[in-house]
Parts: structure tokens; sequence; C-alpha cells
């Protein structure tokens, strides 16, 4: 299976709540929501052929938190949800080392120790994709190992100014090859990228 990632980010890099402002205000975090005025039909097409594509979820420990709670909730209230159908049926993943059990949103099986190495793993079995949605810092983890095999960015016409970002300081270099791209009716910019190892430099040579 190829593991893709799917992030939302701010135009200056804040992948932090994007779907509300309470969604996670660690860090005294107080501008969650900045994502959601700028969802539209389109985008909402894309991410749900995008999920189509999923055999799996990975998760890190709060994303699953917040999904096991609400997922099961949204597919009762509405079992005709296209997303929730598959969120709630699919195999998951949580890479926790301090979870100890997941009995809230099945099937869910807990990833702990050598977590890139249990990806690497499930990579090899049978299968489309591994999706990875939010969860930041596992996204980040999952590239410094060379794991990921294409990166979906949803990038967002505002500046948040603040919050935690999906790529920090001092993160692993990662080169990136674009494969498609186009912008939604209300200016939401789709990258998608497949990972191609390290970064390629070079030195800018006047006239060449």
């Amino acid at each position: 299976m190829k593991l893709t990632v799917t992030q939302f980010v701010s135009l200056d890099g804040v992948s932090q709540a994007p779907g509300a402002p309470d969604e996670d205000t660690s860090g005294g975090f107080t501008r969650g929501g900045w994502f959601v005025p700028h969802m539209d039909e389109r985008f909402l097409e894309l991410a749900l052929a995008w999920l189509a594509e999923a055999d799996a979820l990975l998760f890190g420990r709060r994303t699953y938190d917040n999904f096991s709670r609400d997922w099961p909730e949204i597919g009762a209230a509405n079992p005709a949800d296209p997303f929730a159908g598959t969120m709630n049926s699919i195999p998951k993943y949580v890479a926790s080392h301090s979870l100890r059990t997941a009995d809230r949103w099945q099937p869910t099986t807990i990833l702990s120790g050598d977590i890139p190495a249990q990806v690497a793993e499930l990579k090899q079995r049978p299968g489309r994709e591994i999706q990875i949605h939010g969860s930041a810092r596992l996204a980040q983890s999952m590239l410094a190992a060379g794991l990921v095999d294409t990166l979906r960015l949803v990038i967002a016409p505002v500046v948040v100014g603040t919050g935690r970002r999906l790529f920090p300081d001092g993160g692993a270099p990662v080169g990136l090859r674009l494969t498609s791209g186009e912008t939604t009716p209300r200016g939401l910019a789709i990258h998608v990228y497949d990972t191609t190892g390290r970064p390629e430099y070079g030195t800018y040579q006047s006239g060449t």
C-alpha cells in the first residue's frame, strides 16, 4: 500500500485546528476554524474521491481521540453520509505510546514501539492507500522516515499568524514532485506531490 498524507494548511503553513475554534487549543491557540470559510463543493468532491482510495487510516493520538469521538456520532445521525461510511468501516491504526485500548472506534489497532518499522510493514500489505488525515506530528515523522509516497496539501487563502505548523524549523528535508494542482471556487489551492527522496540543490548562474 502507498502511504498518503492529506493536510489542510494556511498560507503561512499553520495546520493546527483547521475545523473549529475548540478543535485544538493546545499551546493557547485561539484561532481555530480558519479553514472552514473556504470549503466548497469542489473541495468536498476531491476529498471524497481521495477517501475512496483508502484501504486503511493512520492517526496520531490527538487526531484519533477527536475522530473516534465525532465520526461514529456523524454516522449514527446520518447513515447515508459518504465520508462517515468509509471512516467508520475501514481498518484504522493509531500511533501512540500511551494508549492502551481503542474500543470506541472499531476496527482499530494500536501501534507502539518502533512505529516507523510497523508502518513500513503495513505498506508491504496488499491494498491501495494508507491515509494520514491531520496528525501533523505523525506526518512529519513519516516524512522524516522516508515512508510517505504522496502528499496532498489543501492550502487556504488565509494567514493565521500563529499556531503549530506542518513543516516546523528543523524538520527533515524532503524532495517533492508536483503531480497535480487546481484552485477551487473559494480559493483553496490543491497541490498533490509525490516524494522524491532528498532534495536537490544547485547554484544559479546568470545566462544559463
